[in-house]
């Protein structure tokens, strides 16, 4: 015989468990309890509030019924055999104040998606302007932040936000409710996914139907009227009236609740007070009101005591992770910030240099307009100073003629009146073409004084493109990317620049009188007194610079020469490198952000959101009321509900859930119990 027996396998059955967000599968041993399905759930999904919760299934009559936990999963009767098992993963109970109640994300998350698809299938009653408004908040923890540059129209308009009720109520298209979405939308910037989750649970928890469990039930008049079973305590409502309780009865009045077959009996704490009773319509819904009470009852009990260690522990670690994820939040917001500044200088940094090298390109053109009509001007002046010449020398010959003329005419007196009548109308002739040779003479000198002033024209133009430069360095010196490093100095080929210009130093001295200082002048001299007259046409005052010493050199020259008029430079490629913008974000930003002044400072801050809050809730209330008033012309009354009616008339008396809990407790039990029994 074997020492060792293998542990027989048992059966198993499939479960199938639906949550909001996810569908689970499992194999279940049979003989496997509810609490045993119920943890391994929890596990699952990583879900330690687990007192909220429960597994809900349709029993064989489609009645709704919840998981025993203290029996066998297949020994319940209700369950239908069927394979796979199928139960769905619900919120059974709700908290009294969710902000505070709720710790973990996921259980935030779960009730989130179990309210918002409760207020779209219209199980839970919320006003239209309230709609709109948890749809900003739904969409914020859907998609993140509202970004204009990415938004495509039509997005939200296809995905399911409001509920039906609403849309009927308006003449408007989906795209106008899109439209009032997403205005709200673009307001909620910078909430993460849990906050904009919890802030939807915020509103929602004070709609009047949220939390609130129905059931049919008749008084000793046979009255038909509904029980609400909620965290607080059994409300009582008129048939027609699911909105606003008639009565209350809170758990810290009840002591004790049974029913008998369809009679359901409430005993209270005051003693003195007759029991409270009312009749079921269905008798397969007494076991689950009695299950619901005695949960909300035990909750509500548990929550006006001490935290136990578990929650102690939970709300300790949530709050650490709160505080590590506004940390990390602030350091991204940080670094978004700066990133974005840097973006927005490197933008119109780039948008500068297109206009400077634009400018460079037009001052370019211009340059070689003033070069092409300099040339023009003296091709012509060459042509007319050959004609002076022609014009000379027929003149030249002309006198030669007279002087043979006066030679010849000596043999007779009529010979010599002749010769003088000849020699007076040669003498004519000769003065005529004199003044015709002063004249183009003088032609030619006007042509060369247009010539100089059009290369003084040139050099004004290039005297303004170095000025330029001059301005264009400085300012990229002075931005965030401009190099703080050396440059080397450029160097100046004179030769016989002036000269070749056409220009002498006395020249340029009468030209910029005061604008040059002596010893500048003195140089100017120098260089021509050392250079010799090599002529005036043809070459030009070079200027030769390498792109790196372009920089310098005009910061050398606006510094040195503070505005004086330099000659004409040729200027080489102006083009920049692709490098000379070139922008190390991770050096912006690598810096330490947070220190402890800023620990203090986000302490104050989180201090700070508690005295925010009523402030925003008023001025959120101010934004639903205009809000409410703008759409009020599109509403189609034929299409209002009862429920619209009863919360129309709630508004005009200025009521809202708690305010009306507070007006339906009043009284004694007694009172309330009496009341309860005439209506």
């Amino acid at each position: 015989m074997s020492l060792f027996r293998r542990k027989k396998t048992g059966k198993v059955i499939p479960v199938k468990i639906s949550t909001m967000d996810a569908e689970l599968e499992f194999s279940l041993d049979y003989k496997a309890t509810g609490q045993e399905l119920f943890d391994l759930v929890c596990r699952t999904i990583g879900l330690r509030e687990t007192w909220y919760f429960g597994l809900q299934f349709q029993d064989c009559k489609n009645y709704i019924a919840w998981l025993k936990l203290d029996k066998k999963v297949m020994d319940q009767p209700d369950i239908l055999s069927h394979s796979p098992v199928q139960f769905l993963f619900l919120a059974k109970f709700y908290p009294e104040d969710v902000s505070e109640e709720l710790v973990q994300e996921i259980t935030q998350h779960l009730f989130f998606l179990q309210v918002k698809q409760s207020i779209l299938n219209m199980d839970i009653y919320c006003p239209p302007e309230a709609s709109v408004l948890l749809a900003s908040y739904a969409v914020q923890a859907k998609y993140g932040d509202y970004d204009e540059a990415s938004y495509q129209p039509g997005l939200l308009a296809n995905e399911d936000l409001l509920p039906q009720r609403v849309i009927d109520q308006y003449k408007m298209t989906r795209e106008m409710w899109e439209e009032r979405i997403k205005v709200w939308y673009a307001d909620h910037r910078g909430m993460s996914r849990d906050e904009a989750e919890m802030e939807y649970l915020k509103i929602a928890q004070d709609l009047d139907m949220c939390g609130v469990n129905y059931f049919q039930i008749f008084n000793k008049k046979e009255s038909d009227l509904w029980l609400g079973v909620t965290n607080l305590g059994l409300n009582i409502y008129e048939n027609e009236n699911k909105l606003t309780p008639k009565i209350m009865f809170p758990w810290s009045e009840i002591r004790n609740i049974s029913f008998d077959d369809k009679k359901f009996i409430i005993k209270t704490v005051d003693k003195s007070s007759s029991n409270f009773t009312f009749y079921s319509k269905k008798l397969r819904m007494n076991k689950l009101i009695l299950d619901l009470c005695i949960g909300n009852h035990d909750l509500f009990m548990k929550r006006r005591k001490p935290d136990t260690m578990e929650v102690q522990q939970m709300k300790a670690q949530a709050k650490e992770e709160k505080l590590r994820r506004q940390i990390e939040r602030s350091k991204l917001a940080r670094e978004k910030q700066l990133r974005e500044e840097v973006e927005r200088e490197k933008a119109a940094l780039e948008t500068r240099l297109i206009q400077y090298q634009e400018e460079v390109r037009q001052a370019k053109e211009a340059l070689q307009r003033s070069e092409e009509s300099a040339e023009l001007l003296a091709e012509k002046s060459m042509v007319a100073h050959q004609e002076a010449m022609l014009l000379q020398q027929k003149a030249s010959e002309a006198e030669a003629e007279v002087q043979r003329i006066k030679v010849s005419v000596i043999k007779t007196e009529e010979e010599r009146q002749h010769m003088e009548r000849k020699s007076r109308e040669s003498e004519l002739v000769m003065r005529r073409i004199l003044e015709d040779a002063e004249r183009r003479k003088n032609e030619a000198e006007n042509l060369r004084l247009e010539v100089q002033q059009a290369r003084e024209a040139e050099k004004e133009a290039k005297n303004k493109l170095l000025e330029f430069l001059n301005i264009s360095v400085t300012e990229m010196k002075g931005s965030p990317t401009g190099g703080s490093g050396g440059t080397p100095a450029p160097s100046w080929n004179t030769g016989n620049s002036w000269q070749r210009n056409g220009y002498s130093p006395g020249d340029m001295e009468r030209r910029q009188g005061s604008n040059l200082s002596p010893e500048f002048i003195h140089e100017l001299r120098n260089q021509s007194f050392d250079q010799g007259n090599q002529g005036h046409h043809g070459n030009q005052f070079s200027l030769h610079l390498q792109n790196e010493e372009l920089t310098q050199s005009a910061l050398d020259i606006s510094n040195g020469f503070n505005g004086r008029h330099l000659s004409h430079f040729s200027v080489p490629n102006l083009s920049i490198p692709a490098y000379a913008h070139r922008f190390d974000l991770s050096s912006s930003v690598s810096h330490e952000l947070m220190t402890e002044n800023d620990m203090e400072a986000l302490s104050l801050e989180i201090e700070r959101e508690r005295w925010q809050y009523l402030e925003k809730s008023k001025t959120l209330q101010d934004q639903l009321i205009t809000f409410k008033s703008e759409i009020d012309e599109l509403k189609v009354d034929e299409n209002m509900s009862e429920l619209d009616k009863l919360h129309s008339e709630q508004q005009h008396l200025g009521d809202n859930k708690y305010s009306t809990i507070q007006k339906v407790k009043r009284g004694s039990t007694q009172s309330r119990v009496a009341f309860f029994e005439e209506l």
